[in-house]
């Protein structure tokens, strides 16, 4: 209802200042100053402005009340100041009170000044008290529409700011910069931010940077990298904010190899980066998994000072890429944290094998005052996953409503069914998949089937898989898996069955790739790609590595491969896999003291797994492989994930 008498407001109001109406009709008196003002008192009226200007705020609203008693009022400029000030304190109801004062006795106050009223109802969050004064205003410029405008999109009003924008052109107000960069916000679909685009190239505005990065970041929020890159390369001088927008589209939608590369060219063009280009870049490098990259990303950060969102991109950063020791640093010497910075460092610990430690923090929390949120509460049901603590787990599950009021989610019970598997409860987990208050998508059966393998319950892990498939019919993964458990117990007729689904679907497995940084560089590896230039060298030096692993007992587990290959075809197949290609080449290049860090596309196979912490302790080296389930820390012969992921 609001919505249909405010737009009869805004369209009745205008016609009115057009049809000759010299005098406007207020609702609290005459708008003409009466025609025998007394004189005001110079001294009066000097205190006052030199209040506002000193933002003495208490001095300033006494002035004020006198000069209503005496019925004279000072200028826009001194009003405009005390108003500011009334916004730098918070202080609403002396607010309140200059807006009656400027509309009271016959004062006509200037279309600048309700602007400025205008903007501050609307930080103190009073939209209707700003709507009301906007339907009173006699004239209403570009300003004035836009506040309400940045307003609806801040409040995610996104049909209202779109509908003012119409009224706005209807009243023959053109749109300017911040109009259009506070539209942009409110484009719920895509359909309407490719109109507002052509809308925007109509009136010529398309070349104005503002606008520009708001077009970036608005094609980086849906995704289409492509036309982000296209506004950007139209531009024929960039500046930083513009560079910014698309190195942080880059990194938000974990095109991390694009986001670095963009860096780079900034800084080629010459443009020094700021903490939000640092924070894109942070985030870039934690998408790879580029401690290195991150780290001297680290240096340049120092010379900022640093803000909360900043800091919290370089612990994430530090979490995801396995070096809990920077993590914690940085944490430490953190001044402000917010619950982001908590619930990361929780998970941080958690996926890094460190869950006491987890929990030790996640105490501390609750001691500080902080409350969780969602994603804190999925951090230490991880961490109670990974520790095996299946009491402290349902305890949490169970109480998180009542003590933090967050309604479990699927990441929230998907830990609880890792939890019961882990310790395996297999018909407990299924219990708790038939009992969850939403409906279990395919990560939580996959984490079911996981746990299957791992006890070797091949119905249910038949029935897990058949419900993975369900819900991702190109699981490439799943079906592998399924063929192979049907092949191990020699259901021939099955394995046929799921090979000719796969052919019919055109399902093939991604082929494995990892990368390692060696020396600032990033060399990949991909499994049956002999592209890398010393690939033959790591082949010669991997081949001696499992040699010396099989003298000591090393046994290659080929149940990793498709079952319809010969024994030696499979085991070569395993020999090569793309892990073992980069932790080969990581050995080679770096000192024995550096720590070996792998990054991989799948998750990481059990065969690898028993090759790396053979190898971890017969090297003595510290090998970190981030998979995209686990942060697998080997070291001594042991893995951080207790042989579980």
């Amino acid at each position: 209802m609001r919505a249909v008498s405010a737009r009869s407001k805004c369209i009745a109001s205008f016609p009115l200042s057009r049809l000759g109406h010299s005098t406007p009709i207020s609702p609290h008196g005459p708008t003409t100053r009466p025609s025998s003002p007394p004189p005001p008192p110079p001294s009066l009226l000097d205190d006052f402005a030199e209040h506002c200007r000193r933002r003495d705020l208490p001095r300033a609203m006494k002035a004020m009340h006198a000069m209503q008693r005496l019925g004279i009022w000072a200028d826009a400029i001194t009003y405009s100041e005390l108003v500011k000030c009334c916004v730098a304190r918070g202080a609403v109801e002396e607010g309140k009170w200059v807006r009656k004062h400027v509309f009271s006795g016959g004062y006509q106050p200037k279309t600048f000044l309700l602007n400025v009223l205008l903007h501050m109802y609307v930080r103190f969050n009073l939209l209707r008290d700003a709507e009301a004064l906007f339907d009173e205003m006699p004239d209403r410029n570009v300003v004035s529409w836009t506040t309400l405008i940045s307003a609806y999109a801040n409040k995610g009003m996104n049909d209202r700011a779109l509908e003012f924008l119409i009224l706005m052109l209807r009243e023959g107000v053109c749109p300017n910069m911040y109009t259009y960069s506070s539209v942009l916000r409110a484009c719920a679909d895509l359909g309407v931010l490719r109109q507002l685009h052509s809308g925007i190239i109509k009136v010529g505005m398309e070349c104005d940077d503002f606008v520009r990065s708001a077009l970036i970041d608005n094609y980086s929020k849906w995704g289409e990298l492509q036309d982000a890159l296209d506004v950007f390369n139209e531009m024929v001088t960039k500046d930083l904010g513009v560079w910014n927008s698309i190195i942080g589209g880059f990194a938000q939608n974990s095109n991390g190899d694009e986001a670095l590369e963009m860096y780079k060219c900034m800084k080629r063009a010459g443009f020094a980066p700021d903490q939000a280009t640092l924070t894109s870049v942070l985030r870039a490098s934690t998408a790879l998994a580029l401690l290195e990259v991150g780290r001297q990303v680290h240096v340049h950060v120092l010379k900022f000072d640093r803000d909360l969102i900043l800091n919290n991109a370089l612990l994430d950063m530090y979490c995801k890429c396995g070096s809990l020791e920077g993590a914690n640093s940085v944490f430490s010497r953190m001044v402000e944290r917010d619950v982001i910075s908590w619930s990361t460092m929780i998970a941080g610990l958690a996926q890094n094998g460190c869950s006491l430690e987890a929990m030790r923090l996640f105490e501390q929390m609750k001691h500080s005052g902080m409350e969780p949120n969602y994603i804190t509460m999925v951090g230490v049901l991880f961490a109670c996953s990974h520790a095996g603590l299946v009491e402290d787990g349902l305890h949490y599950l169970q109480s998180m409503k009542r003590s933090f009021g967050i309604d479990p989610g699927r990441e929230h019970y998907g830990c609880m069914v890792d939890l019961l598997g882990r310790a395996g409860k297999l018909d407990e987990a299924v219990k708790l998949i038939n009992k969850m208050e939403c409906e279990p998508d395919a990560v939580t059966w996959r984490t079911l089937l996981s746990a299957c393998r791992v006890h070797r319950n091949s119905d249910l892990a038949i029935y897990a898989a058949k419900q993975v498939v369900k819900l991702d019919p190109d699981d490439a993964g799943t079906y592998i898996l399924l063929s192979n458990i049907y092949a191990n117990n020699q259901r021939w007729e099955e394995v046929t069955e799921i090979r000719r689904s796969m052919r019919v679907r055109g399902i093939t497995k991604e082929p494995g790739c990892s990368w390692i940084e060696v020396n600032k560089k990033i060399h990949a590896f991909i499994l049956g790609d002999d592209s890398h230039p010393q690939v033959d060298e790591i082949k010669r030096y991997l081949n001696q590595i499992v040699q010396r692993l099989m003298s000591i007992g090393y046994v290659p587990d080929t149940n990793f491969v498709l079952q319809d290959l010969e024994d030696e075809q499979r085991e070569a197949s395993l020999q090569y896999h793309s892990e073992k290609l980069a932790i080969a080449y990581g050995i080679m290049s770096l000192p024995r003291e550096k720590t070996i860090m792998i990054r991989k596309n799948l998750r990481i196979c059990g065969d690898c797994h028993t090759f790396t912490k053979l190898l971890a302790k017969m090297e003595q080296r510290i090998i970190v492989i981030r998979d995209p389930v686990r942060y697998h820390h080997f070291r001594d012969g042991a893995c951080s994930c207790g042989d579980f992921w």
